[in-house]
């Protein structure tokens, strides 16, 4: 027969373990994530899914991410949705917005690095070096920037390797910076989301479009774009972020914001950049294996994009300044050095 004293005393500690997980779940601080591309895609994953595992498993479980199941706006609209609060943590491209983040534009233009992993971290230590305090970022924790290891040109029917095969075809491209290069090259701008690629294609509105190569697969391009045009330094480039609303981060404990920023920042990076370096030279692979041409760029064309380049950077550098960078030349050349030590390792 059991001892009542000792069933008692069992009892009260089942009771005291009930009440601390209770006490635990109610304390347990979930937060969701709106994300804007299907849960096949890579992005969600080999990267998002594989953050929030992270998230929870540094924390023990009093943190967890939520990803919706559909986004709760268009992608543009995804940094808004996390500085207002409407969904926790959000992820998007800073080129959607580009009067906003003006001091980011040096990393969308052409030379910005083909080694994505070298180019999102160099982009992180910019980040915290010169504009972590810029206005533009105001209400949001940064979690992560990144990058995609360099955009490429790609055409429908034909190789366009000099500035003449260039001249008067018409590319999709999707923001301002691509515009200017693309009109500086005599090219014809069409402003159309990635998505938009292959209706477009088809139907003739454009001869060619501009994507990575991984893209040139992830959108399903390729029985569309069948001549690819390699800058060896990237024709251009996106630069992306993970965010976090700003009062939701403040109150969490300062053991979890330690333990998330463990993991975030330049890590998560990082782990952006890694995807993307898998992701394209998979792609190009593919693409060769398929009989597509992959070709590299004229000497003529390198050199008429390295002079818009400089027109660019020369201009943005009076923008900048008016945007509350202090020396955008120096920020620049930080950039620049950061990421050709990190593609060395």
């Amino acid at each position: 027969m059991i001892n009542p004293a000792i069933k008692l005393l069992k009892g009260a500690a089942a009771a005291a373990v009930i009440l601390t997980a209770t006490v635990q779940a109610a304390s347990a601080e979930n937060l969701t994530m709106s994300s804007w591309v299907p849960p096949t895609h890579f992005v969600h994953t080999d990267f998002l899914v594989p953050f929030t595992e992270k998230v929870a498993e540094v924390t023990e479980g009093r943190v967890t991410v939520t990803i919706l199941p559909a986004p709760l706006a268009s992608p543009p609209q995804h940094w808004e949705l996390a500085r207002n609060g409407v969904a926790d943590i959000t992820w998007g491209n800073f080129t959607y917005e580009p009067e906003r983040f003006v001091p980011l534009w040096f990393a969308e233009f052409p030379n910005a690095g083909t080694n994505a992993e070298a180019q999102s971290r160099a982009l992180w230590q910019t980040y915290e070096k010169f504009l972590a305090g810029n206005p533009a970022f105001d209400g949001v924790k940064m979690l992560a920037v990144g990058m995609f290891g360099g955009g490429q040109l790609h055409h429908g029917s034909a190789a366009v390797t000099t500035p003449e095969d260039v001249s008067g075809q018409k590319f999709r491209m999707g923001g301002p910076i691509q515009e200017q290069l693309l009109t500086k090259l005599g090219a014809v701008p069409v402003a159309a989301p990635a998505t938009k690629a292959y209706e477009m294609l088809e139907s003739g509105v454009i001869d060619g479009s501009l994507h990575t190569m991984e893209s040139v697969v992830n959108f399903r391009l390729e029985d569309s774009l069948k001549y690819h045009t390699i800058f060896p330094n990237g024709f251009y480039d996106a630069t992306f972020f993970v965010i976090m609303n700003g009062a939701k981060w403040d109150r969490l404990s300062d053991a979890d914001k330690t333990a998330i920023e463990a993991v975030t920042g330049e890590a998560l990076s990082a782990a952006w950049g890694k995807n993307f370096d898998l992701q394209n030279p998979a792609a190009s692979e593919k693409l060769a294996s398929e009989g597509h041409e992959i070709a590299e760029a004229a000497p003529e064309l390198i050199t008429a994009v390295n002079n818009i380049y400089d027109e660019m950077v020369s201009e943005w550098i009076e923008k900048a300044k008016a945007a509350g960078v202090k020396d955008p030349a120096a920020m620049l050349g930080f950039y620049r050095e950061t990421y050709t030590e990190l593609a060395a390792e």
